[in-house]
């Protein structure tokens, strides 16, 4: 079985992770999970580089477990955000989670040992009421602690509302959550996530004394330093009725020559050697493209 650090080491897929959690992962089969809020009603390519976490979790033995954020989809992140998100009604959510549960079982086993499941965090939320909320979960992180993370910071000199000022700690709980009631052990996500993956270890810790781990993959930009997953039209979708098959080869192949040699590592699942023989290739014969 493929060592899971080792492998998104290779494909440049590590940002930060917590102390000993390769040496967890190589030990131990586990499960882990990210969280992707229902705020539209598909995926674009920026949620891709955290779906190929998952895969290559899966593949390497573990079981990958997507939480689709019915009740933080409610409330919005402010991480990576300079201003507060407009709230979406319920139904809205409720449609944009039913949409993009099947997107994930394009890329995803749901059979076998170690079979992919999707959970939706409105499950323990529903019913969670404030002063419960406060007693078990806020008593637990200090205003010093939550005012520390980029998220809020970056947000101060705008204004961040007390709402989006609290995700932080809703998504700690999930993870709580999910270690107490799942066995779940580690939590992915973007760069931009680390501070809210923390909070979820430290709650962890603080409660139960327990032990937990978090991984980050880099934010992608490409080379000109534009975001990546942008085009003129907007982002680009993995629905084919918001961005068509055409649109969407276009992306890909007016990738620029750099960026595909980075992007063939993280967005295929072409090893190692295969992929060390295209980029030589490439640079023989730039103009064939054979990368993008």
């Amino acid at each position: 079985m493929k060592n899971f650090v080792e492998e998104l080491k290779w494909r440049g897929m590590i940002h930060d992770m917590t102390p000993s959690t390769e040496n967890f992962l190589t030990k131990n089969s586990t499960s882990g999970y990210i969280g992707f809020d229902p705020t539209a009603d598909s995926l674009h390519i920026g949620n891709l580089v955290q779906i190929m976490t998952l895969v290559h979790f899966q593949n390497c033995g573990h079981k990958p477990i997507i939480l689709v954020g019915g009740a933080t989809g409610m409330i919005g992140d402010p991480s990576g955000k300079s201003k507060e998100r407009k709230f979406l009604n319920i139904d809205t959510i409720k449609e944009n989670q039913k949409k993009i549960r099947t997107q994930f079982e394009r890329f995803l086993n749901f059979s076998g040992d170690n079979a992919a499941s999707i959970v939706n965090n409105n499950t323990w939320f529903e019913n969670f009421d404030l002063l419960s909320f406060l007693r078990k979960v806020g008593k637990h992180i200090s205003i010093n602690y939550m005012m520390s993370k980029d998220s809020v910071k970056n947000r101060l000199e705008t204004g961040i509302s007390y709402t989006e000022f609290t995700y932080q700690l809703i998504q700690g709980y999930d993870f709580y959550w999910l270690w107490k009631n799942k066995d779940v052990k580690i939590q992915f996500g973007g760069s931009d996530q680390w501070g809210n993956i923390l909070t979820g270890n430290e709650l962890i810790r603080r409660i139960d004394s327990g032990e937990s781990y978090a991984l980050t993959t880099p934010l992608i930009t490409k080379c000109d330093g534009g975001k990546f997953g942008k085009t003129e039209d907007g982002n680009v979708w993995l629905d084919s009725t918001k961005t068509s098959p055409y649109k969407f080869y276009q992306f890909w192949i007016n990738t620029s020559d750099e960026d595909a040699k980075k992007f063939i590592k993280i967005f295929s699942l072409k090893e190692k050697k295969e992929i060390e023989s295209l980029i030589q290739q490439h640079e023989i014969e730039p103009h064939k493209r054979v990368l993008q």
